[in-house]
């Protein structure tokens, strides 16, 4: 299919997906009715689409786009890496679409940043495959047609010592150094960035941690997930409220600095659990509670001790979001005081 044939193929799914007259506000029924979307995208296809498009484009269902995204889900909560690796293709193909209209950019912001843990998984899988497996093929390439019902896996068998492996190669934080260099900040990252570093400094925490917002949100204020977290710090809707942001009348998530404010105040109360910033980075995706059983299920204190025992997300979440900070700030974020030293510093100064 030609570079313009795929343009207009994304177009066109976007347009299934939101209906020919939608709006911003319908950006919202993304994963809640689908059925509804895809009724209305159909109707417009065979109305206005084209015969030499007709050919070209095979219109996913509703059920598969469910399954799309229950299957990314479920492959970011696994811990076997493979499972990340062989969605990548779908995964890319759906940004894609998400990124050709406007109106989708929330939820392509939320998907951009996951995609590179499974770019990672691809190339470290693919990496291993070749050198312990040749006869074995590595996962696939991405597909022209969007979503489709996966095909069949070839019989991989892998051992816990070899995803072990892969887990480990995958979270390396010197892979991610190198993923990252050179990477542009966000577009909206100037702007943003000192205002939330006063927030985060207020709150005691160290301000280049608002660089979480970029592997989050890619610093869209109005970043959404399939799951319902939303803004530049991803809050689900129990945690948002938990640390004083209303979602109604209006959605304060929303709000950049409500938003951080919050976030900071998470994290300040992280630290104070787990006394390490990448420990405290995990439970921030992974959630205080699972963070906490693991280690003391596992005798951990460290990130490092219970790594092997996290979701595949979390295992690269937490050294992407450090390299991310070492790159934009020049800083080991390791090294990063605690928010008792931050407020004693602050204390000092006035």
């Amino acid at each position: 299919m030609g570079t313009i044939m795929r343009r207009i193929y994304c177009v066109v799914l976007c347009v299934m997906l939101w209906g020919g007259d939608s709006s911003v506000g319908r950006a919202q029924e993304f994963v809640l009715d689908v059925d509804l979307i895809y009724e209305v995208g159909t109707r417009w296809f065979d109305e206005y689409a084209p015969d030499e498009l007709r050919e070209y484009v095979d219109l996913p269902g509703p059920e598969e786009w469910r399954r799309f995204w229950q299957q990314l889900e479920t492959a970011f909560a696994s811990y076997e890496l493979i499972d990340l690796a062989w969605i990548r293709p779908e995964a890319e193909t759906a940004l894609a679409y998400l990124e050709a209209l406007p109106v989708t950019e929330p939820y392509a912001a939320w998907l951009s940043q996951r995609i590179d843990y499974l770019d990672m998984a691809h190339h470290v899988v693919a990496a291993h495959m070749d050198a312990r497996h040749p006869l074995r093929p590595a996962p696939p390439p991405p597909q022209e047609r969007p979503l489709a019902p996966p095909a069949p896996q070839p019989p991989v068998q892998v051992t816990p010592e070899e995803n072990r492996a892969m887990q480990r190669a995958a979270s390396r934080q010197v892979n991610w150094d190198r993923k990252l260099a050179g990477r542009a900040a966000p577009a909206r990252a100037d702007a943003l960035v000192p205002g939330l570093k006063a927030i985060f400094d207020e709150e005691g925490v160290p301000g280049e941690l608002v660089w979480l917002a970029e592997v989050e949100s890619s610093f869209n204020p109005e970043a959404r997930s399939p799951v319902g977290a939303t803004g530049l710090f991803q809050f689900m809707p129990a945690t948002a409220e938990r640390f004083g942001m209303s979602l109604s009348p209006r959605d304060e998530r929303l709000d950049p600095h409500k938003s951080a404010r919050a976030a900071a105040q998470y994290l300040r109360f992280l630290y104070g659990r787990f006394e390490a910033w990448p420990l405290a980075l995990a439970a921030y995706n992974a959630g205080e509670g699972r963070v906490g059983r693991v280690l003391r299920e596992h005798d951990g204190s460290s990130f490092e001790d219970i790594a092997d025992y996290l979701p595949s997300e979390t295992r690269m979440y937490v050294p992407k979001v450090l390299s991310t900070v070492a790159l934009r700030e020049g800083v080991d974020p390791t090294r990063l005081p605690s928010p008792t030293e931050r407020i004693a510093r602050r204390a000092q100064m006035f």
